[in-house]
C-alpha cells in the first residue's frame, strides 16, 4: 500500500482514507503514467508538426538557433525556454523534431507533477485531474511549443506538492529537493510568476508557526534565487539594473497596474491567442461554460476536502492558484489563454475531487443517475476544447504559411542571409527568412533609422508594411512588391539582387 502522509500535519484534525485505496504504488503509477502518455499522443496528434513556429516562439528559439540570428530579446523575457530547446534547436532547424521533443518532455513533466501528490490525494482523483488539465484545448495547443506558461504550471503543481510533504514530513530530502527544483523550475522560465505563484507558500513558512521549518524556507528561497540568477544578472549586464528591467517590462506590457482583464481572459478563450487588444465579441457559452464552472467546483472540492480531512492541502492549491491568476485578472490590459495555465494546473486536483465525489457519494439508487450526468458534462466539455482547439491550430497553421511564403519571396528578391528587416511582422518572418530584425520604436526597439540606411548599403535590408501603410521616409524611393497582405519594400543598392 501507498504510505499516506499524516494530514493532521498539515493541518487536518485527523487521518483519512489513503490516498491510493486498493492500489500498489506500481499500479498507481501506471494509472498516472496512462494519463501522461494519452497527453503527449494527443499533441503529436492534433497540434500539427507543420504548424510552424510562432511569433514569440521565433524569439525565444532564436537564442539558441543554428537557422536564424538570436531576435531582440525583450526585458519581461526569460532564457529557460531557450535552453529548454537548445538540445535541439542548436543543431536542426525541424519544427517537427522540436514539436517531438517537446511533447516528450511536457508528457513526462506531467507525469512527475502528478507523482507529487500521491502521498496526499487518491489515486483516480489524481488521475482525472491530469486528464482535465491535459484535455484543454490550451494545455494541448501550448504543451509542444516552445513558450514558458506550461512549465511555470508543471513547476506550480509540483512545488505545491513537494511543500506539503516537505512539511509534513521533515526527514522527506526528496520532498526538499522537489521543492527547491519546481521553484528554479518556475524561476528560470518566468521570474514573476515564480514570485506570485510561491507567495502562500512563503508567507506560510516565514508567518505560520507550526508550518515553520527552515530547511524548507531554505530550499524554496534557494530555488527561486537559482531559478532566477541569470536573469537578474542579465538585468545588470543589459537591462540597466533590475529595476529598470522591471520598469522596462512593466512599460512593454502595457504598464502595469490595477487593470482588470477578466472580460479579456473570456474573450481568449474561443482560440484567440493573444487578445490585444482584446476587442470583439465574447465566444458561446458552450465555450466559456467550463471557466464560470471552474471556481465553483473548485470550491466545491473544499468542502468534500474538509470532510475527507485534507483542508489544508485544497486550500493550499486554492491560495496558489489565486496569486497566480491575479496578475493577470487585475494588473494586466490584455490577455492570452496560456497565461492562466498555472491556475488550471492548481485548480484541476480540486475540481477532480469535487467530481469524483459527485459520483460517489449519492447513494446507490441515486449513483448511476450521477454518473451519467457527470459524464455526459465531461463528454461535452471535451468536444467543445477539441473544437476549439481544431480552429485554433488550423488558424495559426495558414499565419505560419503566410510568414513561409513571405520569406521565400524575399529569397527570390535578393534578401538572403546575412540580411536584415523591420517593420510589421518583422520578427517572425526575419527568423523563417534566416535575417536578423530591427526596429526604431516599439518594446523590440534596437536600433535607429541612420544605422539602418548604413545598414542597407552593405547587406540585403527589406522594410515590411501593410498593404495601406507608408515605409520609413528612408525607404519610400525603394523599390516594392506585394505578397499577401504585406508590401516588401527591398533596398536597391544592397547585394544579392532578384534570384533568375
Amino acid at each position: 500500500m501507498v504510505k499516506t502522509l499524516n494530514p493532521a500535519l498539515v493541518g487536518a484534525p485527523r487521518p483519512g482514507p489513503p490516498p491510493a485505496a486498493g492500489m500498489s504504488r506500481r499500479s498507481s503509477e501506471l494509472w498516472l503514467a496512462l494519463v501522461a502518455a494519452a497527453f503527449t499522443v494527443t499533441q503529436l496528434l492534433l497540434v500539427r508538426p507543420g504548424m510552424g513556429l510562432g511569433w514569440d516562439e521565433t524569439v525565444y528559439v532564436s537564442q539558441v538557433s543554428a537557422h536564424a540570428p538570436a531576435a531582440f530579446f525583450s526585458a519581461p523575457r526569460a532564457r529557460g525556454i531557450s535552453l529548454l530547446v537548445a538540445p535541439i534547436t542548436s543543431w536542426s532547424s525541424s519544427t517537427e523534431l522540436l514539436r517531438v521533443w517537446l511533447a516528450l518532455l511536457s508528457g513526462l513533466g506531467l507525469f512527475l507533477a502528478l507523482r507529487v501528490w500521491r502521498k496526499v490525494f487518491p489515486t483516480p482523483v489524481l488521475a482525472l485531474a491530469g486528464a482535465l488539465f491535459a484535455t484543454l484545448w490550451v494545455t494541448v495547443f501550448y504543451g509542444p511549443q516552445a513558450m514558458p506558461n506550461y512549465w511555470v504550471a508543471i513547476g506550480a503543481l509540483a512545488c505545491a506538492g513537494c511543500f506539503l510533504r516537505a512539511q509534513a514530513d521533515r526527514f522527506d530530502r526528496a520532498a526538499l529537493w522537489g521543492v527547491g527544483l519546481s521553484a528554479a523550475l518556475m524561476a528560470w522560465m518566468r521570474p514573476t510568476d515564480a514570485v506570485w505563484v510561491t507567495l502562500p507558500l512563503l508567507a506560510l513558512v516565514v508567518c505560520v508557526r507550526r508550518w515553520r521549518r527552515p530547511r524548507l524556507l531554505v530550499a524554496l528561497a534557494a530555488g527561486l534565487v537559482a531559478g532566477a540568477a541569470e536573469w537578474v544578472v542579465e538585468a545588470y549586464v543589459s537591462y540597466g539594473g533590475l529595476m529598470q528591467r522591471l520598469s522596462d517590462g512593466s512599460r512593454i506590457q502595457g504598464g502595469l497596474g490595477w487593470k482588470i482583464a477578466v472580460g479579456d481572459q473570456l474573450r481568449s478563450l474561443g482560440g484567440r491567442t493573444l487578445c490585444r487588444p482584446c476587442t470583439g465579441p465574447t465566444p458561446s457559452a458552450a465555450v466559456t461554460v467550463w471557466w464560470f464552472a471552474l471556481p465553483l467546483l473548485a470550491a466545491l472540492g473544499l468542502v468534500f476536502a474538509v470532510r475527507a480531512r485534507r483542508t489544508a492541502s485544497t486550500l493550499l492549491l486554492l491560495a496558489c492558484a489565486a496569486t497566480a491568476a491575479f496578475p493577470y485578472l487585475f494588473m494586466i490590459g490584455y490577455a492570452a489563454p496560456r497565461f492562466l495555465l498555472p491556475v488550471y494546473a492548481l485548480l484541476a486536483i480540486p475540481v477532480a475531487d469535487a467530481l469524483v465525489h459527485l459520483v460517489a457519494a449519492p447513494r446507490r439508487a441515486w449513483r448511476p443517475l450521477a454518473v451519467v450526468l457527470v459524464a455526459l458534462g465531461l463528454a461535452g466539455h471535451l468536444a467543445v476544447q477539441y473544437v476549439v482547439l481544431e480552429r485554433t491550430v488550423h488558424r495559426t497553421t495558414v499565419a505560419h504559411q503566410d510568414w513561409a511564403r513571405i520569406a521565400t519571396e524575399l529569397h527570390r528578391l535578393g534578401v538572403r542571409p546575412p540580411c536584415r528587416l523591420t517593420g510589421y511582422q518583422a520578427v517572425p518572418i526575419a527568423f523563417y527568412a534566416g535575417c536578423s530584425s530591427v526596429a526604431t520604436s516599439g518594446p523590440n526597439a534596437n536600433t535607429t533609422g541612420a544605422d539602418i540606411v548604413r545598414a542597407a548599403r552593405s547587406e540585403p535590408f527589406a522594410v515590411l508594411t501593410t498593404l495601406g501603410g507608408s515605409p520609413p521616409a528612408y525607404a519610400r524611393t525603394w523599390p516594392s512588391h506585394t505578397i499577401g497582405g504585406l508590401r516588401l519594400h527591398v533596398a536597391p543598392g544592397a547585394p544579392g539582387g532578384p534570384a533568375t
